[in-house]
């Protein structure tokens, strides 16, 4: 356990000093294991891990689920909905932001990726709700943490990493997360009347209406129809989650192509953008493998459950620890690499702990309630400085806007989503509902 934890201190310490977080996590795990087994053992364990995860099937969802997203983001599709859902909110105060809020809800939903979700809705949304008067700090706020909501709720890249990592029914990965999004949708909107509420500088009276345009009926329809899609296809057993990922990209090619939105060189980008971001999470895939099989071989999972069963604390104390070192970790670790970093060691320790309650006496039901926590976890890293992914795609969309700004729009919703992470851990059912 002490070489792990000087391991992942060097890690960390490699982070600081901006070495990319994929090649950190694979030079400490490669030296590590090195020098516990020997440099031919490394270097075979090193090539294994870059061979098995390149051609690991059931990660082939994570191109084609970005590739979709991509393509419905140069379609038009988030134009659509948020006109759709200014109709909705236009005539209280705050509207835009909540129409922000719920068009970045429904487009995350189709799409899986929150930075994908946040540079999108920025060029849709920022623009009427400065012509309408709306501080930087509201807009860019409901921006940014409306994004997050595109790794909780299915189809989620997020959620497929956790389930190829834990070996976990990735199906039941996306129901569980159906519920815990809305209740996030929720909390954002009433957040957003809170802080219009008080204080009122924040957004207009009464913001003006954007009609209705067939178009606009036509992107909302075309979105539930691929949510639709998908999770019947999956539930109806008509296909498995991973060859999902196949017939939404091709799904998402045939309303690109129905709507008219989408042009040749929309389509080229749309490409390059899915190969690029491929290329960074298998990178990051690759290493967090290594650096996972260096701190196996050296027995942290296993000195960390004796630890805590010789601790005598109760299974709650030490979710809510884990939740803490999570909440550390996102201020200044990508949310991908935390995941890929932790969850081999956590998951392990929580699914051996006794809670208590019958919800939680199947291994599997606690694994899965484990995810959506995670998860969530995850999608306030995304707003939480000093790295606040989302916060800097925001940033590159709209260099004007100073991060300062940025991070004080997102506060409101920072508390929405710890009470949400409160409700999802002391009542696990609104994870579980729609699985058990």
């Amino acid at each position: 356990m002490t070489i792990s934890i000087v391991a992942i201190v060097i890690l960390l310490g490699m982070v600081f000093l901006r070495v990319p977080i994929a090649f950190a996590m694979a030079l400490v795990g490669g030296v590590g294991f090195a020098l516990l087994r020997g440099w031919v053992p490394a270097g075979a364990m090193v090539g294994n891990a870059v061979f098995e995860t390149g051609l690991n099937y059931s990660l082939s969802v994570v191109p084609l689920f970005i590739f979709m997203g991509n393509i419905l983001a140069g379609s038009g599709i988030a134009q659509g909905l948020f006109s759709a859902a200014d109709r909705v909110f236009g005539r209280m105060r705050g509207g835009l932001a909540m129409a922000t809020v719920l068009s970045c809800g429904g487009f995350s939903a189709v799409c899986g990726s929150s930075l994908a979700t946040a540079a999108t809705m920025s060029k849709v949304a920022m623009p009427s709700m400065r012509r309408f008067g709306y501080s930087d700090s509201l807009a860019t706020g409901s921006i940014a943490a409306g994004g997050t909501l595109g790794i909780l709720i299915p189809p989620s890249v997020v959620l497929i990493i956790f389930g190829l990592l834990t070996e976990a029914d990735i199906g039941k990965l996306f129901l569980a997360g159906i519920i815990p999004g809305i209740v996030g949708i929720i909390g954002y909107l009433i957040a957003v009347m809170v802080a219009v509420r008080l204080r009122p500088e924040l957004a207009p009276k009464v913001g003006e209406v954007m009609p209705m345009t067939r178009r606009d009926a036509i992107s909302v329809a075309a979105v539930l129809a691929l949510f639709g899609f998908i999770m019947i296809g999956i539930y109806g057993g008509l296909f498995t989650p991973i060859e999902a990922a196949g017939m939404g990209a091709m799904a998402a090619m045939v309303i690109a192509a129905a709507t008219g939105g989408l042009t040749r060189d929309g389509f080229w980008t749309a490409c390059l953008d899915s190969a690029t971001a491929s290329a960074m999470i298998f990178a990051i895939v690759i290493g967090a493998e290594i650096f996972s099989n260096f701190v196996t071989f050296a027995g942290l999972p296993d000195s960390l459950s004796a630890l805590v069963a010789d601790s005598g604390l109760s299974a709650w104390w030490v979710l809510l620890v884990i939740v803490v070192i999570y909440l550390v970790l996102g201020c200044f670790l990508e949310s991908l690499s935390m995941i890929l970093l932790t969850v081999p060691v956590f998951y392990p320790v929580i699914t051996g702990l006794d809670f208590g309650l019958t919800v939680l006496a199947d291994p599997e039901a606690v694994l899965i309630w484990f995810a959506i926590i995670v998860v969530v976890v995850t999608e306030i890293s995304l707003i939480t400085p000093p790295i606040g992914m989302n916060v800097f795609v925001l940033r590159s969309v709209l260099p004007d806007v100073t991060l300062k700004t940025i991070f004080s729009g997102v506060y409101i919703f920072w508390f929405a989503d710890i009470i949400r992470l409160l409700l999802i851990i002391f009542v696990p059912m609104l994870s579980l509902w729609l699985v058990i």
